[in-house]
């Protein structure tokens, strides 16, 4: 058997026992499903067993796994609810995030390019994570879940912007010009997603939607690819177009066939948490660099203070601008999902790496800290909330099930 095969049977193993051990593990603690991936993937990867090698056919599913991941967060975003004071206060707490972790970044590291590539990162927030959490805990839908969802978008879509900004390697206007080229594009789209669809739209989306044709999900995926292959075109991440791919699905849908949005969406779920995003997170794992991470010194001391920087740089600002209407212990649970982080995090440090500005034990520092993000910070958030009567933590949650 070719070594793709051989990899891609161990990741799909992974993503199947993964779920396992986490309803194991969430009789006693709620362990979010992303964390036995990942572990999983370390443990069969290069750095411990060696089983598993990453090559081209298995990167690429794992990049369409991120792109599923950012482009279902993006879905979520409810703009009837993310509007208003609350979404000026969540892009406020991101801008004033990224003053503090670029001056973090840039006195921790050696340049300063290598500084911003910190300080970006350190401004994530992994929607995509915290959702399915919300979903599961039963807060996504009231006042709390509205508010994590909105400075989650902007934690979300931000470093994306910042990405395309400072990353690129392209110099500012430049850079500026093509980010207005997409948004007009992602605008006229979004003129035509909100445009009455023909009666027919509806129909055929009704009546294939439990058959093979399955124009619905066909055609989810097609925005997808439109909205991907145009922000490669014009030289931005995909991840920008991914997420746009969401927000745009989400209109389309909403306004064509109301009725059939939440079915048409629990299968393109099937597609993403079924298959596509388990493979990222398993090949995260895959590719970490424990070595560089265990080889002591610097490298070993900064996942700590990155992990405090997640908190601090993303999650002060989040606390001094939450809504007021929120109470103390509200407060303190928004810090915690706000200030969790991965995918974002792996994908500007695997642009670092590959450009030669960071370094593998830096890159494995962000990366190991953004894990333990989403480890610890998830289950304190949900300990609060359940200490302050509002919720109860799930007793049959698998961690959250799908804890991503």
């Amino acid at each position: 058997m070719s070594q793709s095969g051989t990899t891609l049977i161990l990741i799909m193993s992974i993503a199947v026992l993964a779920p396992l051990l986490a309803y194991a593990a969430g009789r006693r603690l709620p362990v979010p499903l992303v964390i036995f991936e990942i572990l999983l993937g370390i443990l069969v990867g290069p750095g411990v067993l060696g089983w598993a090698h990453p090559d081209e056919l298995i990167d690429g599913l794992s990049e369409l796994g991120l792109a599923m991941l950012i482009f279902l967060a993006g879905y979520e975003i409810e703009f009837g609810k993310v509007r208003g004071d609350t979404l000026k206060r969540s892009v406020w707490a991101w801008v004033i995030a990224l003053a503090l972790g670029l001056g973090a970044g840039i006195l921790l590291a050696d340049g300063f390019h290598e500084g911003v590539f910190i300080g970006v990162a350190l401004t994530s927030t992994a929607l995509g994570t915290v959702l399915p959490v919300l979903r599961d805990a039963g807060d996504l839908h009231g006042r709390f879940g509205t508010v994590v969802m909105a400075f989650g978008a902007v934690g979300e879509f931000g470093p994306i912007i910042a990405m395309a900004l400072l990353l690129s390697g392209r110099g500012a206007a430049e850079s500026t010009a093509l980010l207005a080229v997409f948004a007009a594009l992602t605008a006229g789209a979004v003129f035509w997603a909100l445009r009455p669809r023909p009666p027919w739209f509806a129909t055929i989306i009704r009546k294939t939607l439990h058959s093979s044709g399955q124009f619905a999900v066909r055609f989810v995926f097609l925005l997808l690819a439109l909205m991907l292959g145009a922000s490669q075109a014009l030289g931005l991440d995909v991840l920008l177009g991914a997420f746009a791919a969401g927000m745009i699905t989400r209109l389309v849908l909403t306004g064509a066939a109301p009725e059939s949005g939440p079915a048409i969406l629990e299968k393109v779920e099937a597609v993403g948490f079924g298959f596509l995003v388990p493979v990222f997170f398993v090949v995260t794992g895959i590719e970490f660099d424990l070595d560089s991470l265990l080889d002591g010194g610097r490298t070993l001391l900064l996942l700590p203070l990155f992990l405090l920087l997640f908190l601090v740089v993303r999650g002060g600002p989040v606390r001094f601008l939450a809504p007021g209407d929120l109470s103390a212990k509200e407060r303190r649970a928004l810090v915690l999902y706000e200030s969790t982080a991965l995918p974002l995090v792996v994908a500007i440090t695997t642009i670092g790496v590959d450009d030669k500005v960071l370094s593998a034990g830096e890159a494995a520092a962000l990366v190991g800290a953004a894990m333990l993000s989403v480890l610890i910070f998830p289950i304190v958030a949900l300990k609060i909330r359940a200490g302050a009567g509002e919720k109860a933590l799930p007793k049959d949650s698998i961690s959250g099930s799908e804890s991503w």
